[in-house]
């Protein structure tokens, strides 16, 4: 989704600077390529591992039950460099509705987006900011290449993100509006969500006080309950996968190694970003949707803080503080925020709130919350007091430059093998809104861009 949605894995070319910063799309004729074969090539969607970390990832790509640890924090900061965006011209589109003949869709495909700017880059695509040709509406898009995902083994990751997305529809989770492929890829196109995720803006302000971080912390909790109660982990927690928009609400995004799960299931993936990972999930013990608490915990550590709690040091030694080292709490927050940071980093997951008898209810009844009405927060009644910047739809001045700045380059794109078939019923459009669905709070967030 809109910004480094995924952990980047960075390559050794240098940001590059833009004299123009503004939102205006790029013309064919800046590339010469014609208008309808526009394509993105995505040679370094993965990068290389990092070479302490290549041997041991590999093992994680046998099958979608062993996804790769997050080894980076996906937000770029002056030390990350990146490669540059590169177009491609294609003339073989690949036919879905040709080859699922059973399974008409309706028809959208890349001819109908204008390509504006790169917003974001992560571990398995890049995503750019588009301008629907029909409506001139402006959304994100995050495109991946095929071959890439067939090569790590991550075409179960794609569909499963994609299947997901298909079936949330909450007022703090970003929209999925369409998705479709040509042959040599896969697109996402989501809300464009513009006042930056919330790593950005951490790393902006250092910490929040804890009004703001109630209200951001209720609406990610909202958000993880819904998607638990319709059996679903995210698994991948963090600022930079927290989107604020114009209002200053937080939106839940990326969904890349999100996993549906069997209520009395446990997955035994070792997956997620090392800050953030729960101790089952290093431990291997197996895990179920108590490590998501986990990860909500850290991240309103780290709201209150700036800085998650276990850190310091290499990939091993952050792992073995969150195992055996205790949580140290500044002096500074409130006993109330004391008492849900030590119930949701409680490392026996048995024991952690949000996974007993009450489920999430017991977090939500929590003391911290209590100024919190449920009811109007998921009807976005309740502002936050926090407004993020933002000049318009267009804007894109809450995404770091490296990616705004990157320019359009010529390059080709190898064609995939065995993927014909693989990603069949792809292909989707959100479906329109009735009208009793319209008075309803979660169009009213559509409503908000």
């Amino acid at each position: 989704m809109v910004s480094s949605q995924l952990t980047v894995l960075m390559k050794n070319e240098p940001c590059k600077s833009s004299k123009n910063n503004s939102p205006s799309p790029v013309s064919p004729l800046d590339v010469n390529i014609p208008l309808d074969h526009v394509e993105f090539d995505f040679s370094d969607v993965f990068g290389p591992l990092p070479p302490h970390a290549s041997n041991e990832q590999a093992s994680h790509h046998e099958d979608f039950e062993k996804p790769a640890v997050i080894y980076s924090r996906s937000h770029p900061s002056p030390a990350h460099v990146i490669s540059k965006l590169t177009i491609h011209e294609k003339d073989d589109l690949y036919d879905e509705e040709a080859s699922v003949d059973h399974h008409k869709v309706q028809s959208v495909g890349l001819e109908d987006f204008e390509v504006m700017k790169v917003v974001g880059k992560g571990a398995f695509g890049k995503v750019y900011q588009v301008r629907k040709r029909d409506t001139c509406e402006i959304y994100a898009m995050k495109v991946v290449r095929k071959d890439k995902i067939l090569e790590k083994n991550h075409a179960e990751y794609m569909k499963a993100e994609r299947d997901i997305l298909t079936k949330i529809n909450h007022p703090f989770v970003v929209h999925l509006r369409y998705s479709f492929q040509t042959k040599y890829r896969l697109y996402l196109v989501l809300d464009f969500v513009n006042g930056g995720h919330l790593f950005f803006q951490l790393h902006r302000h250092g910490l929040f006080r804890e009004d703001l971080a109630r209200i951001y912390a209720a609406e990610i909790v909202s958000a993880v309950c819904h998607l638990h109660a319709n059996g679903i982990m995210h698994r991948d927690l963090k600022p930079e996968n927290i989107l604020l928009d114009a209002d200053g609400h937080a939106l839940l995004t990326d969904f890349g190694l999100a996993k549906e799960f069997d209520t009395n299931a446990r997955s035994n993936s070792l997956c997620g970003t090392v800050e953030y990972m729960s101790p089952e999930i290093i431990l291997g013990k197996g895990h179920d949707k108590a490590a998501d608490w986990w990860s909500v915990g850290i991240l309103m550590y780290e709201m209150l803080t700036g800085q998650p709690p276990f850190r310091g040091g290499n990939r091993e030694k952050i792992q073995q503080k969150i195992v055996k080292e205790k949580m140290k709490l500044p002096a500074y927050l409130s006993s109330e925020a004391h008492s849900l940071l030590k119930a949701l980093l409680q490392k026996d997951p048995s024991k952690r709130l949000g996974n007993g008898a009450m489920g999430s209810d017991e977090i939500k009844r929590h003391k911290w919350f209590k100024p919190i009405n449920w009811k109007k927060l998921e009807n976005r009644e309740i502002q936050p007091s926090f407004r993020p910047e933002v000049a318009g739809d267009h804007c894109v001045a809450n995404f770091d430059k490296c990616w705004t700045d990157m320019p359009l380059t010529e390059s080709p794109a190898s064609s995939p093998n065995g993927s014909t078939t693989l990603f069949q019923r792809f292909t989707y459009v959100k479906p329109a809104v009735s009208f009793l669905e319209s008075q309803s709070s979660v169009i009213h967030y559509t409503d908000v861009r």
